[in-house]
């Protein structure tokens, strides 16, 4: 979970790779899909086991276990918490450590039900259109955002060269790859491994005169895309005669 890094070097002995590599830099709302993923589970629970109500002029289904409104809030609640604040390296085992000793002791001297049994007590009921709705729009947004807009903006990397690129017509810039360096980040557990599924942060540090740090947050499996740039990047591009 400790960051990595490597700085390239020019070999001719460096193994060839022909194909080019794009880098994309994703928004927040990548690590947000638990919130449609659950809710698609409650809705379908509350389909097939909630009861028929009558509100209105019309029947909806509402589940008779209130846990499930409570285990989405709380879902909802812990994504909106990871995505906007960074526990990193030793703090997010500390934090961990820390919830599993106050989760035992409130076992061990029976205070659970004092501590949350007021809070718990207002129930949380939510029928299927509900769930529906909620995860719908967010499933849709996630799609859109995540294999759509996100990608109109990328890095693309050839031998002995980094671009940034963009398919809504801003400018591009690029660096050259000779001693640049390349430094990887997975180290928030939460962001990058429980939600992001071994996502990460990337940073590329440019060299020469003008030096240039880079960031490219929220890259998806990271560890794959920076041990092909590695690659790219300590390639000498062929020059050809005119």
């Amino acid at each position: 979970m400790s960051s990595s890094s490597v700085t390239s070097e020019t070999s001719p002995s460096t193994p060839r790779s022909p194909k080019k590599l794009r880098i994309y830099s994703h928004s927040a709302l990548l690590y947000w899909w638990p919130v449609w993923v659950v809710g698609y589970i409650m809705a379908a629970l509350t389909y097939y086991q909630g009861a028929e109500l009558e509100i209105g002029d019309s029947m909806t289904k509402i589940h008779a276990n209130s846990n499930l409104g409570l285990i989405f809030f709380v879902v909802l609640f812990l994504v909106i918490l990871v995505t906007n604040f960074s526990v990193r390296g030793l703090a997010s085992g500390i934090i961990i450590m820390g919830l599993g000793l106050t989760f035992v002791l409130l076992l061990y001297f029976n205070l659970w039900e004092s501590v949350f049994g007021w809070f718990i007590s207002y129930n949380i009921y939510l029928n299927v259109g509900a769930y529906l709705w909620i995860s719908t729009v967010m499933f849709g947004m996630w799609v859109i955002i995540v294999f759509g807009l996100d990608r109109f903006s990328y890095w693309e990397i050839d031998p002995g060269q980094l671009t940034r690129d963009s398919l809504v017509g801003a400018g591009s810039k690029s660096y050259t790859t000779q001693g640049m360096t390349l430094e990887k980040h997975q180290d928030d557990l939460f962001r990058h491994w429980l939600l992001g599924l071994g996502s990460g942060d990337l940073q590329v540090r440019t060299s020469g005169a003008t030096r240039e740090q880079i960031d490219i947050p929220n890259v998806l499996f990271v560890g794959h895309k920076i041990a092909a740039m590695q690659r790219l990047i300590a390639e000498i591009p062929e020059v050809r005669a005119v």
